[in-house]
């Protein structure tokens, strides 16, 4: 393969993980299907670690709103005894228990479950699964905000997350759907979806790095940089198309696309 086709297919990988991140029909079940359809081949993990945080950046571009908010009156809370800023510091202490089952999780089995999940076959029946609960919650509109989440709505969403694991189960329509499934806000149920997203995603990055330093992938730093930067921007159109998309109450429609694509990939790949 020539330079600049391997360029090309990084670029197009990149873009492939960066749109389907933040929207609910799994951005890693996306890539295998891709590579089993087209017989390309990703080196190793540290392609998906590094526009993983590509999409963390974008996400932390959208919310910076919210992460201030929560940081500022969080710390006045925590060193100052402000009680305006308790509900922050319930907030973010719910994202932190949110983010132990996945993290767990995926240290102890995250290879077996890579290896178990890793044809198109599989991909497609997780994503007609992700399809069912997306059908499921299509209607719901919840009442609870931000200031009524308790600690078993933050274990049980913490928990859907750690599902999202395996390749084909959307990490935010999981969170989402379980949110949802609570009687948690689309509103809310979107931002503490992204807003948990952050310490998994970094986490990951951090624990990671070494593959990202490994002798076999630095004579992919340009095809890395290019497809780095198409998720990152891919991302960040892709989640405020999903914010308008969840505020019109139209998720029926990643759920008919998640039974279709998942068919093909059961069916025909």
């Amino acid at each position: 393969m020539n330079d600049i086709s391997l360029l090309l297919q990084y670029i197009f990988f990149g873009f492939v993980q960066g749109f389907t991140e933040p929207i609910p029909i799994s951005s890693s079940g996306h890539l295998v299907i891709v590579q089993d359809l087209f017989g390309l081949k990703l080196e190793n993990l540290s392609f998906e670690i590094l526009v993983n945080f590509a999409s963390l950046i974008a996400v932390l571009i959208i919310y910076r709103h919210d992460i201030m908010r929560l940081t500022l009156n969080g710390a006045k809370f925590l060193f100052k005894n402000d009680t305006n800023g308790k509900s922050e510091f319930t907030f973010i202490l719910y994202l932190i228990i949110a983010t132990i089952p996945a993290g767990v999780i995926g240290l102890l089995y995250e290879d077996v479950i890579a290896s178990t999940f890793n044809s198109a076959h599989m991909v497609g029946i997780t994503l007609i699964i992700t399809g069912f609960f997306l059908f499921l919650i299509r209607n719901l509109k919840g009442q609870k905000k931000e200031n009524d989440l308790s600690l078993k709505d933050a274990i049980i969403v913490g928990l859907a997350q750690s599902v999202a694991l395996i390749p084909g189960i959307s990490r935010s329509g999981a969170t989402i759907v379980a949110a949802m499934l609570l009687g948690i806000k689309q509103k809310t149920a979107l931002r503490f979806s992204f807003l948990l997203y952050i310490p998994v995603s970094l986490g990951t990055f951090i624990l990671s790095m070494d593959q990202l330093l490994d002798e076999s992938v630095r004579y992919l730093w340009i095809p890395y940089l290019f497809a780095f930067i198409t998720a990152g921007i891919a991302t960040y159109f892709s989640l405020r198309w999903f914010m308008n998309i969840m505020a019109r109450g139209q998720l029926i429609y990643f759920a008919i696309y998640c039974f279709a694509i998942g068919l093909f990939a059961f069916i025909i790949l």
